[in-house]
């Protein structure tokens, strides 16, 4: 039943951020904000989320899971009722720091990060990956569905007699709906995607005799705190998982700072710039790219089985990323729009091992902090980017320097990520390489 309520909630999620990526910046711009000024909000936009996501993540497996996805809904809500009623900047500015609004199309906020380990915890270990791989899959459609709607709403809004301003609102007042939405079926979860936390107490009297004085001086400062239920002592919600998950984090964060330079909201307003697409182009360029993406993180699954979860995410990321420099070289919309499409069919083949990846090499009880810290960096490195791009886009002669910039910046963070961890193996892997081996 949990499973089943977090694959909705993340459906109903992927597919408001679709319909209001595809139109977001185009909003603002209607509004009367500036490139620079927009830019600033949507870089404000993730960096709040930012701020956000580490403060719910780093505590939900002591407050409780259900609590601060619930507390994400609401933040959900709260931001697309302030963007679709009022055009002050400074309100803008608010909204988009304080509440959750996705630019990019893909997950911002503390959903991600706590669904992942409440999933991580509800199912076998050996069913992880394919598991994700579903989760992505439902999300990637979700998202192409949205982006569909969100791009032929709007366009025959407009061609009823509705002007832009007023038909981007509508599609801000349906993700506010749907934040409501979340916040109701967030109340249906269990407690049996909370922590379990008997295991912690059985090692809660030798963790003790272990703490430093040093660590007792950093508790006082209220930097370390102990887990709910009495057990170790942790700083940002990780304890004996910090070291792996800060090198992960510094990975992730360089690329997010890379695809930062393209989000979703971002590839429109330059398809709008170059080519002088409509609303209903964008919509259904996106549902296209976003099918694509999904059907590319449920074949990661299987590919994982057999190279390994590191190799998978490197393999199909690295060509991945030089299609997407080759995307600003095409002669017209027809050519560009092809790689593009060429691009999303591997582009998310990272994703569901990126986060299966994290969570084997965490403890359980760790998880949610992990995912939370993890992806904070990722929205961390995404949220500096867009402050460039809004500048770029500004000046015809640099528009296409940002996909130039993401490819790049992603391949060389993919090389080292191979580096650091392609000889970690985990034991499902050599499980699995056992098991196939019998089978050939």
């Amino acid at each position: 039943m949990d499973g089943k309520i977090l694959f909705l909630t993340r459906a109903g999620r992927m597919f408001a951020y679709g319909f209001l990526a595809v139109v977001l910046v185009l909003y603002l711009a209607a509004v009367g904000l500036s490139d620079g000024q927009i830019g600033l909000l949507l870089t404000l936009t993730l960096a709040g989320d930012t701020v956000m996501s580490l403060v719910m993540t780093t505590t939900a497996d002591r407050i409780g899971r259900r609590t601060m996805l619930a507390a994400g809904a609401g933040l959900m809500a709260g931001a697309g009722v302030v963007f679709a009623f009022t055009e002050q900047w400074w309100l803008l500015l608010a909204a988009a720091t304080v509440g959750v609004i996705s630019p990019s199309g893909y997950e911002v906020g503390p959903f991600l990060s706590i669904e992942q380990a409440a999933l991580a915890q509800v199912v076998d270990p050996r069913r992880r990956t394919r598991t994700f791989a579903w989760y992505n899959l439902t999300g990637s459609l979700a998202t192409a569905t949205g982006a569909l709607c969100g791009g032929w709403l709007a366009g025959g809004l407009q061609g009823a007699g509705w002007s832009a301003v007023s038909s981007f609102r509508v599609l801000l007042v349906g993700y506010a709906v749907v934040g409501a939405g979340l916040l109701g079926m967030f109340c249906f979860l269990t407690a049996a995607v909370e922590v379990n936390t008997a295991p912690l107490r059985s090692r809660l009297v030798e963790t003790e005799n272990q703490a430093s004085k040093a660590t007792q001086a950093w508790r006082c400062l209220g930097l370390f705190k102990a887990s709910k239920g009495g057990g170790p002592r942790t700083w940002l919600g990780l304890g004996e998982s910090r070291k792996v998950v800060f090198k992960l984090s510094g990975l992730f964060a360089l690329d997010a700072f890379g695809g930062g330079f393209v989000l979703q909201s971002i590839l429109a307003y330059w398809f709008v710039r170059r080519f002088g697409a409509n609303e209903q182009m964008l919509g259904s360029i996106f549902f296209g790219a976003n099918l694509l993406a999904a059907i590319s993180s449920l074949s990661a699954a299987w590919l994982a089985e057999r190279i390994g979860l590191i190799r998978t995410m490197v393999f199909t990321h690295i060509p991945s990323n030089v299609l997407l420099m080759l995307v600003p070289l095409m002669p017209n919309v027809e050519w560009a729009i092809a790689v593009l499409m060429l691009r999303f069919s591997i582009s998310q083949m990272d994703v569901p091992t990126r986060q299966s990846y994290t969570m084997a090499v965490v403890r359980p009880e760790e998880r949610s902090a992990a995912a939370g810290v993890t992806g904070v960096a990722r929205t961390t490195g995404a949220s500096v980017a867009p402050l460039f791009t809004g500048l770029l886009l500004g000046n015809a002669a640099l528009m296409n320097v940002p996909f130039f910039v993401a490819g790049g910046l992603k391949i060389v963070y993919d090389v080292l990520l191979y580096r650091s961890f392609v000889k970690v193996r985990l034991e499902e892997e050599r499980g699995r390489s056992q098991e196939l081996g019998v089978r050939n």
